[in-house]
């Protein structure tokens, strides 16, 4: 097996000041490859920190690629550290300078300065990674039996430097299995009860063979995911696998992550029927409508939302009746309905969702008890509304909820189209 290891480099993203998205990529990127990262680390950029994350990772694995350190200002000493720990220099590199500079007379606005002018200066021993984007090229450098390689920080330009550099050398100098793995979706069963229906699917997997549960709020990914030498062989296997999840498991399976999510597989439903969809939210304030309008084409089937937060806009903008409201109070299945209903009359469309609630912490507009909540979906034909109480936690409450009906409008689809 091929190992790796990645340390990203930053102050910010240990106080919580910016989420590392750069590992994520990054080991998705390594295990397409066939290369499995053992280990991700976050350290300061200091240069005790730098050098200790080296030296506790040499000759522990084959390749530690890091991120960050890499700008013109004085906290970025991560080539420093590297000349170091490689007992190197900085030198001046030419062509290096020659990019930046016309980085610069393509792009911005200010003059170049000297801080800009010594991202040109390198390790002398270290192999370059071009940097289309930026001014910091990347930098790859062996010592003992692991390959180190140091990238910047900056999403947009790591993720250029990887796809079209750091992958084609890493797939050329190492000899990596294949491993492969997907992930299916599943809605509207806890991974308890998936993982009893599965108990003997999973005694008799082959040993290169894994299951993984992935449970998120109302919706449990099942990751399937193997390693071996025959490519064919693994995807024949993996095929039948994933045909017998089908068989076992049923209509709660979505379909794959990232290719058929299930606002994507509602929208193929809706556009396939020619029909549309409209939603009315209050305490999921848009999310709904975000997810359904965050795949491409949605503009086909998808008419618009109305988030009704207030009680006010409730009245006002989706036309409730205040006697309503007023008998039965905000939080209720008879207001889920008639927003569900009058939001699909305003904006025209077939199908509509609703959502009204305490989501937490306080109990808003309405005395009902906090974790109660609606969700109606309204058809051509009828209106259904759903009661839930997911708890105390507001964040749990609104995406459980937002999962929910999803899942609720995904199976009305299925049963009347």
């Amino acid at each position: 097996m091929i190992s790796a290891k990645i340390i990203t480099i930053g102050d910010e993203i240990l106080i919580g000041q910016i989420v590392d998205t750069n590992s994520t990529f990054i080991s998705k990127q390594l295990i397409n490859i066939g290369i499995e990262v053992s280990e991700i680390l976050s350290i300061s950029d200091e240069k005790e920190s730098i050098l200790n994350a080296l030296n506790n990772s040499l000759n522990k694995f084959d390749i530690v690629i890091t991120t960050g350190g890499l700008g013109p200002t004085n906290d970025d000493i991560t080539k420093e550290v590297f000349c170091e720990f490689f007992n190197d220099k900085l030198v001046h590199n030419q062509d290096l300078l020659l990019h930046i500079e016309n980085l610069f007379k393509k792009f911005a606005n200010n003059p170049i300065n000297d801080l800009n002018r010594a991202q040109s200066l390198v390790p002398s021993q270290s192999k370059l990674i071009e940097n289309k984007f930026g001014t910091a090229a990347g930098m790859a450098m062996k010592k003992g039996n692991t390959l180190f390689i140091s990238l910047p920080g900056v999403p947009y330009e790591m993720k250029s430097m990887i796809t079209s550099s750091v992958v084609p050398l890493l797939s050329k100098e190492f000899k990596c299995p294949v491993i492969l793995k997907k992930t299916l979706m599943t809605y509207g069963v806890g991974e308890s009860t998936i993982a009893k229906q599965l108990k003997v699917f999973e005694e008799k997997l082959a040993a290169n063979f894994k299951l993984a549960y992935l449970p998120n709020l109302g919706r449990v990914r099942l990751r399937i995911s193997c390693k071996g030498s025959d490519r064919q062989q693994l995807e024949n296997q993996l095929d039948l696998y994933i045909s017998e999840l089908y068989n076992i498991l049923g209509k709660i399976i979505i379909g794959f992550e990232s290719v058929n999510s299930i606002e994507s597989e509602i929208g193929k439903i809706l556009a396939k029927s020619n029909k549309t969809l409209s939603t009315a939210e209050s305490f999921t304030g848009g999310l709904i409508s975000s997810r359904i309008s965050s795949v491409p084409g949605a503009s086909a089937y998808f008419k618009g939302s109305v988030v009704a937060y207030d009680t006010l806009v409730k009245k006002d903008l989706l036309k409730l009746d205040a006697s309503l409201i007023n008998h039965y109070s905000v939080v209720s299945s008879q207001v889920a309905n008639e927003m569900a209903n009058n939001v699909k009359k305003l904006l025209n469309s077939d199908y509509a969702i609703s959502t009204t609630g305490n989501a937490g912490p306080s109990k808003g507009d309405s005395k009902k008890d906090v974790g109660l909540l609606y969700i109606s979906i309204a058809t051509p034909n009828e209106i259904k509304s759903y009661e839930f109480n997911f708890g105390n936690n507001r964040e749990k409450n609104i995406k459980k909820s937002v999962n929910k009906a999803l899942e609720l409008l995904f199976n009305e689809l299925l049963n009347e189209l």
